[in-house]
């Protein structure tokens, strides 16, 4: 039910886009001293969003097509080649937890005003 509100639907999408860069700079730490790895990272949401939200799409359906895919990071490589900057990704992880508890206070409220309008 919540799924086809609009709120609810984008504030879904945004911490699921939160987790699955979470997971990608989980793996970029695990891989930092792995030669050869290139750091990844996931496209910002914003970015994602505008991709999904093509013409004559509804509401409800730009939420579920949206893809985090991880892409290469860039950045310069060490000496054995590897992409990973421990401090980049310390960044990138506490901007994650940041955008993920945007996506909770978002849903929080937008589910205070459903409760508001029902008189509960």
């Amino acid at each position: 039910m919540f799924d086809q509100i609009e709120i609810f639907g984008l504030a879904q999408a945004r911490a699921r886009h939160a987790a699955a860069r979470q997971a990608v700079v989980a793996t970029n730490i695990a891989n930092a001293d792995t030669p050869g790895y290139r750091a990844q990272d996931i496209a910002s949401f914003e970015d994602v969003f505008a991709r999904a939200n093509r013409p004559g799409a509804r509401p409800g359906e730009i939420a579920g097509a949206m893809q985090f895919r991880p892409e290469d990071a860039g950045g310069p490589a060490s000496p054995n080649g590897n992409t990973v900057s421990l401090e980049t990704e310390m960044l990138r992880s506490v901007e994650a937890q940041r955008a993920h508890s945007r996506a909770l206070t978002v849903y929080q409220s937008a589910l205070t005003v459903l409760r508001t309008s029902l008189g509960r």
